[in-house]
Order: C-alpha cells, then structure tokens, then sequence
C-alpha cells in the first residue's frame, strides 16, 4: 500500500533567503535532502505536487521542480506515474558476487516485498533447455515476479527451473527470496556466470517498474550451479538504474 502524502513542517523552509547569492532551488532541494537523510522525512512519504508545495512556499513551479529533479538524480526520491512523488532511501549497490537481490536489500536495511506475476510450468526454449541442461522441450517452471521496495518497484525478475522444482508455490515465492527456498530445501548454490549489461524497457517493464516507456534498465543474466555441478536456475533481470546498482573492485596485475 503506498503512504499517505506528507505535508512537510513550515519551519523546514522559514530560513530560505530569498534575496541571496544561493539559488532557491538549491536551498529547498539541501533542506529536504538534509530532512530525509535524518530520518525526519521517512521511506516511502510522498510529496505534496509541484503546485501545491510552490503555493506554500511562495515559490515557482518551475522553481520546485527544479529542487525535486536534484534530489530525484540523486536517488533520494523517485516519481511514479499515478502515485507523484516519492522519498526512497537511495541506491541499493550489489557487489558482483552470488548473492540474490532479496538478501541484497535485506542487507541494506530494506523491506524486498514481492508480486508474482506469472507462475507457470512451461517446455523450455532452445536457450533455456541449454541453459539449465536440459532437452529441448523438458518442463520448466518459469517465473515473473516484481521486486519492490518501501512500496517503489526495483526490478522485474525472470526465473526457469528444472521441474523438480515445479511444486514452489506463488505464496512461497511472494514471502522469501528464491535462493532462500532453495536453500531451505538443501540446494547448495556453489557458483555462476553472470552477465551484466543495459538495455531500454520492453513490454510492460516500463509500467511495472514506473519508469518513461522505452527507459533504460540495468540487466543481469545468470546461470546459477549447485555443489554437484548441476544448474538449478536461469534467471535474466532487470533493474531501475536510478535505484539499483553493481559494483565491484578491480585490482591490477
């Protein structure tokens, strides 16, 4: 459920000098980064509109809009097209190793919530046959599911796996991470190659992840192996740049 909208203390802004060398949306955009970035203004608030907010400031639109694209390219907020305007807790950043993005944001102090939205027993693809190790045509059990944080959707996760794996249930699936039922049934998940890259929207990714039709997204492909060598799921994601993120080290030789 998304959070009642938050009207903001008049105090926040009593100090704004209008007649200075600083901008005004400069000092606007540094108080509210300074508010959530205390806690004052929590996760998930949504901001009066751009009108409203100006009204009360005695500001332009033009002005106020301004201060919340400064905050919004800095992932302090997020916009989402029939909800308005968003606070989120900034970037969550993956470290390029076997990790799912369910334990990524409970590692970052986040609440993952899920949605499936297809969950299915399919003949597997060419790819995804060869992929997890399997004939052409093999039963599958395919996934769709949408990744939300703080009630702001994060990613749009694609999942296959062998059919052994068939009796996962959407309620199961919609209360832990996959890789946290996977281990719960004794699959070690030892290694996997991984490919990350960036790609616009398709389909209906644009809608679910509320982002402009055809906006960039972050990909990650992945072919994950158990202690015996056996793949036991293909998954292809992809990710809200503004609100995700990898990162690794590099060393030089």
């Amino acid at each position: 459920m998304a959070s009642e909208e938050m009207v903001w203390p008049d105090e926040l802004f009593l100090d704004l000098d209008r007649n200075g060398p600083v901008p005004l949306y400069f000092q606007v955009s540094s108080r509210l980064e300074a508010a959530i970035r205390s806690g004052a203004i929590p996760p998930g608030s949504r901001l009066e509109n751009e009108i409203a907010i100006g009204q009360r400031l005695g500001l332009s639109r033009p002005t106020i809009r301004r201060a919340i694209q400064e905050l919004v390219d800095k992932g302090l907020l997020v916009r989402r097209r029939g909800i308005g305007t968003q606070v989120i807790q900034g970037q969550v950043t993956r470290q390029v190793e076997l990790t799912s993005l369910y334990d990524d944001l409970r590692n970052s102090d986040k609440e993952p919530s899920t949605t499936v939205i297809k969950h299915a027993v399919i003949p597997a693809t060419d790819l995804v046959a060869n992929m997890l190790g399997l004939p052409a045509g093999a039963d599958v059990l395919y996934l769709r599911r949408l990744r939300s944080t703080d009630d702001v959707p994060v990613a749009v996760l694609e999942n296959y796996l062998p059919p052994e794996f068939a009796d996962i249930s959407p309620e199961n699936l919609e209360a832990r991470g996959l890789y946290q039922i996977l281990r719960s049934r004794g699959v070690g998940i030892r290694i996997a190659q991984q490919k990350i890259g960036a790609r616009r929207a398709q389909r209906d990714e644009s809608r679910l992840l509320g982002i402009d039709k055809g906006g960039p997204v972050l990909t990650m492909e992945r072919v994950a192996y158990d202690n015996t060598g056996r793949a036991v799921e293909f998954g292809h994601h992809c990710y809200r740049p503004d609100l995700y993120g990898f990162e690794t080290t590099l060393v030089a030789k």
